[in-house]
């Protein structure tokens, strides 16, 4: 089967028009304070014309409670990623995904059977690798999309070894911070999807 890629931090319309090009199945949109934070209206717009087949995700991490409803109101997601933890104290309609994000660090993790997560490093965007060994007895018959660290030059290796449902990547397909590169996100869904 597949492996289903996520491209996150999009800020451009060339960037996500070439991430759904080369196979993208879902794009990653930032609402929290970082390089790569969009606003409502220019998610809107970068986004438009994704046809439903491609998941449009909007990224939070510990959310204010107006931001996330204006998010959900305006934007209209697919998805909605945040921290496992957030999910507990916001509500999400049901029309919308949820995919809650579990960090290496956290204690006690459980994992949800039938529902995709997101499984990475402390700091999200940081381009820190988790332990694939680790990482590899969480995604055993789970829906997990593996974050953290990936590149074109390992996400074959992670696949390999992790056996996730998916992967996500943000950093290691960029020019400079927050500044997409066509080139690395072909080359990253490529070796992805092979």
């Amino acid at each position: 089967m597949d492996t289903f890629v996520k491209i996150c931090g999009l800020s451009e319309r060339e960037h996500v028009l070439a991430a759904i090009e080369a196979g993208a199945d879902a794009l990653g949109f930032v609402f929290v304070d970082s390089v790569r934070k969009v606003s409502i209206d220019k998610a809107i717009n970068i986004s438009q014309d994704t046809d439903g087949r491609i998941k449009r995700v909007a990224v939070f991490y510990k959310p204010e409670l107006s931001d996330w409803t204006k998010v959900i109101e305006e934007f209209k997601p697919d998805v909605i990623q945040t921290d496992f933890s957030d999910f507990s104290v916001l509500s999400v309609p049901d029309a919308i995904e949820k995919w809650p994000v579990y960090r290496e660090n956290h204690e006690n993790m459980e994992f949800p059977s039938e529902k995709i997560f997101l499984y990475e490093g402390k700091r999200s965007g940081k381009g820190e690798l988790v332990d694939w060994d680790k990482a590899a007895n969480y995604s055993k018959n789970r829906k997990m999309i593996l974050a953290g660290g990936l590149s074109h030059l390992n996400v074959s290796e992670a696949i390999t070894k992790v056996r996730p449902f998916g992967v996500d990547v943000s950093s290691a397909v960029e020019a400079s911070p927050g500044k997409k590169d066509i080139t690395l996100i072909e080359k990253f869904i490529k070796n992805a999807k092979e």
